[in-house]
């Protein structure tokens, strides 16, 4: 078949004056085709009209693809029973030329980003050998769109806390941080919405706020708005991991870290640069980070149990025994797990990545072996409640001399009252209770709260009576 430029200049030559076989000679074509291309006198190449076998069968195909579920090996195999000769190639064939079950491809967008204006992130999980062993983890990638710079971490799982992390790490590797990122709809980031209506929650806000940039979310099916990010995860599983396996976390990491530093030290075809030329002018414009970085941490609240530990993710951690029974707090940081009392740092433990039935204990924590308390040496109790207040040793000795049952419950239960009601009404009922030999602490407390009510509160007098208007006489 003649193509479109071959007939022009036949029919160009024709109008010339020229004639079939100086046309056939010169264009090096039969003279039949030109006679033919003369005859239409269109320089359109005309369709071929070709009866396809699937044609015949074009009801059947349109009835068994519903009930086949859109199935064209299970059509195909219908067709053969009912008596079509034609091959699966044919059908398909005949389907995508038809739009049977086919789409046609629409051509994809491009997004152009300026230096700082955004960057990518996302997570996918990965069959990693870690330890010896596969292990399914999850891998967090950050992507700046200008200059293609990436930085990418692995997690045993990912939450808020280790979203944290993760960004609070990309960010002191770059340097900064571009005022957008684009997000997927992850429950991670988002409170509720989804693209342009989505609404981060409060936590990620306030942490996005702290680095001055604002999160977004592309809309649902619109994956290629973070094309970026999710082409790097290709590159990471097949390259970065193949072949490698890691001893620990800490080796992963680091090695993670490196091979990032290779990748973007290497030229990109499509960039015609390499990604640290580009960040070189990129970096001038991020947002720079605060003056300080504070540690990300998860806050969890424990009762020290009977043991002198207090449990997080299953692994334990010994505080100092003198704790037992408290409720304490714990920070979870990358690192560490600290235990605080108060606003005191009592305790602080490396921190294991993987829930592994741990029993971490530090020798200062327990007492002296083989040594028990000396029955002269002070309960703990004792000596914060002198502490709190040295006019307390006189009760304190009568109540050692008759305890009601065991003197450690009864001296926990006096520096409770002691540290939560107000100091005079408290020392007054002290003051009366040592006067009458008075050591029942149920008591005592009902006598604290006499007194509170007594000098701290104001109560409401009796209301005066409403006065009565006199009626008049009725008229009528």
């Amino acid at each position: 078949m003649l193509d479109q430029d071959t007939r022009t200049a036949i029919l160009q030559l024709k109008e010339r004056g020229q004639s079939i076989r100086a046309i056939a000679r010169a264009l090096k074509v039969a003279r039949d085709s030109v006679r033919g291309v003369i005859q239409m006198g269109s320089k359109e190449v005309p369709e071929l009209a070709r009866e396809e076998k699937a044609e015949a069968w074009h009801d059947d195909i349109l009835e068994l693809f519903p009930s086949c579920k859109e199935n064209l090996v299970r059509v195909h195999e219908e067709l053969l029973v009912r008596g079509a000769t034609l091959s699966y190639q044919a059908l398909t064939g005949y389907c995508r030329r038809h739009g049977i079950g086919f789409e046609p491809k629409l051509p994809a967008g491009r997004y152009h980003f300026g230096p700082g204006e955004e960057m990518q992130h996302d997570t996918s999980p990965h069959r990693v050998k870690l330890g010896g062993t596969v292990r399914l983890i999850q891998d967090a990638s950050l992507v700046l769109c200008h200059s293609r710079m990436l930085f990418h971490q692995y997690y045993p799982t990912f939450n808020r806390f280790w979203c944290k992390v993760f960004l609070t790490e990309a960010f002191q590797f770059f340097g900064g941080a571009c005022g957008r990122c684009m997000i997927d709809n992850t429950h991670v980031v988002v409170a509720h919405g989804t693209g342009a209506t989505m609404i981060p929650a409060p936590e990620m806000a306030a942490f996005a706020e702290r680095f001055g940039f604002l999160f977004r979310a592309h809309e649902k099916g619109d994956a290629n708005r973070s094309a970026h990010v999710e082409r790097a995860f290709d590159h990471i599983e097949n390259n970065f991991l193949a072949g490698r396996e890691f001893k620990d976390w800490e080796d992963l990491n680091r090695q993670a870290r490196a091979w990032s530093e290779k990748v973007n030290a290497t030229p990109k075809r499509s960039l015609h640069a390499s990604p640290r030329d580009l960040f070189a002018l990129e970096r001038t414009v991020l947002k720079p980070l605060p003056i300080w970085v504070p540690s990300v941490y998860q806050l969890h609240h424990r009762i020290v149990d009977s043991e002198g530990y207090v449990n997080v993710h299953r692994n334990r951690y010994s505080v100092p025994y003198t704790l037992i029974g408290r409720q304490l707090e714990v920070r979870e940081t990358q690192d560490r797990i600290e235990v605080f009392e108060g606003p005191r740092l009592v305790a602080s433990h490396p921190h294991p990545w993987d829930p592994l039935e741990l029993r971490v204990t530090i020798p200062a924590h327990r007492p002296p072996r083989g040594e028990g308390r000396s029955k002269a040496e002070p309960f703990p109790q004792e000596v914060e409640l002198l502490r709190l207040e040295p006019r307390l040793a006189g009760y304190l000795a009568a109540l050692k001399a008759h305890p009601p049952g065991r003197i450690t419950l009864a001296l926990r239960r006096l520096l409770g009252m002691a540290r939560d009601y107000p100091r005079q009404p408290f020392l007054k009922a002290v003051e009366t209770a040592l006067a009458y030999g008075l050591f029942d602490l149920d008591r005592l407390d009902r006598m604290i709260l006499k007194n509170v009510a007594q000098n701290y509160f104001e109560l409401a007098e009796e209301p005066a009576p409403i006065p009565q208007i006199p009626e008049g006489p009725r008229e009528g």
